[in-house]
């Protein structure tokens, strides 16, 4: 911890003790309730902490995914809370989760999520540029072996990994023009072979 922090951690104690010792003092006669009272406020505030760490997993349990449908040609996607629509496809074996991008042109890898495909991404010649909304950047154009979602499986798949900073992968128009169907409805993507 830093010094500034050390000294908001002190200051938020003292404030801390004045306040209970006031409580304290000023209900005395009925300390029964005032235990009973601070301890129910004290289990909301937990709750609240409790509910706040473990959002990220609260989420993906409230709104799922993705989800498979007849026989494995229909792919329907349900929005995200940030309005986007995310996937996750096998890519070289591994669970890659990619941001539906119709505006990307390419399937375009972050560098985190190359390397866990296999890609040596320090050996990789970032020689093409890509216009994004934040600037240019540099692009590095890779094969990749096999990409499979719901049991479609393509092979020798063009693609490209970013050299700048990406949170999560962007599944652009090369990889989505491969289906025959490109529909979004009532908060709902459908893709369809």
């Amino acid at each position: 911890m830093t010094g500034d922090q050390i000294a908001t951690l002190g200051y938020l104690l003292l404030l801390g003790v004045v306040i209970g010792g006031w409580m304290v003092v000023a209900n005395r006669a009925n300390l029964g309730r005032l235990a009973q009272q601070a301890a129910i406020w004290g289990f909301i505030f937990l709750g609240a902490i409790v509910a706040a760490g473990l959002w990220s997993d609260l989420r993906s349990t409230v709104a799922p995914r993705q989800s498979v449908m007849l026989d494995g040609s229909v792919i329907e996607v349900p929005q995200s809370v940030t309005g986007h629509f995310h996937l996750t496809l096998d890519v070289n074996g591994t669970p890659v989760r990619f941001i539906v991008d119709t505006g990307a042109t390419d399937l375009v890898l972050s560098a985190e999520d190359a390397r866990r495909a296999g890609i040596d991404v320090d050996r990789l010649i970032y020689s093409g540029r890509a216009s994004t909304a934040n600037g240019e950047v540099r692009t590095a154009s890779v094969r990749l072996d096999e990409v499979a979602l719901a049991g479609a499986v393509d092979r020798d798949l063009r693609a490209v990994v970013n050299g700048g900073e990406m949170r999560e992968s962007l599944l652009g128009m090369s990889y989505l023009s491969r289906f025959e169907r490109i529909e979004i409805a009532e908060g709902r993507l459908v893709l369809e072979r």
